[in-house]
C-alpha cells in the first residue's frame, strides 16, 4: 500500500486490512522497489504454493496426503490432515481455537470442547522433534496457536 497518510495508526489499519507492505509519502524509489520485490518473493515461494509444502524435516505432498519426515513416512488420520493443511494454509498466524473448528468444517462444539488440543497434540507428535518445545505449532497463550514452517520464532 502506498499512501500519504503515515501515522502509526494509518499503517496498522492498512496491514490489518490486508495489505502486504505499507509505504508513506514521501519514499525512496530504490525503496519501493526493494519492498516489491519482497513481496514478489513471498508470492513466488514454491513450497507453499505447489504440491510439496516444505517446513524443517518434514515434506508434505499435497497430492498423495503423505507426510514424510527425514525420509521416512509419517501416517496421518484425516483429521490430523486437515488440521494440518489450516495450518499450511495459514503460515505465521495465530489461528484461535474458533478459527481452528471452522477451518475444519465447522465442526459444532461447546465451550469446554478440547477436540482442537486433542488434535494439535497429535500432529506435534508427528511433526515436533521436541515436543516439551515445539518449534513448528506453538501455543500462544491466549489467543490460539501459530504454525511457524521456519522453525523459529516470528
Amino acid at each position: 500500500m502506498l499512501s500519504a497518510r503515515s501515522e502509526p495508526v494509518d499503517r496498522i489499519v492498512g496491514l490489518e486490512v490486508g495489505a502486504d507492505d505499507y509505504l508513506a509519502k514521501p519514499f525512496d524509489h530504490r525503496e519501493l522497489l526493494a519492498r516489491v520485490r519482497a513481496v514478489l518473493r513471498r508470492a513466488q515461494m514454491p513450497t507453499q504454493a505447489g504440491r510439496l509444502f516444505r517446513f524443517g524435516p518434514c515434506v508434505l505432498d499435497r497430492e498423495t496426503r503423505r507426510l514424510i519426515r527425514n525420509g521416512e513416512h509419517l501416517p496421518l488420520s484425516g483429521a490430523e490432515y486437515a488440521l494440518l493443511m489450516a495450518f499450511v494454509d495459514h503460515p505465521d498466524k495465530i489461528l484461535s481455537r474458533d478459527r481452528l473448528v471452522e477451518l475444519l468444517r465447522g465442526y459444532d462444539r461447546s465451550p469446554f470442547d478440547r477436540m482442537v488440543d486433542v488434535r494439535v497434540t497429535r500432529l506435534r507428535r508427528r511433526i515436533e522433534p521436541d515436543l516439551a518445545h515445539p518449534v513448528y505449532i506453538r501455543t500462544v497463550r491466549g489467543e490460539g496457536y501459530l504454525f511457524t514452517p521456519s522453525g523459529q520464532s516470528v
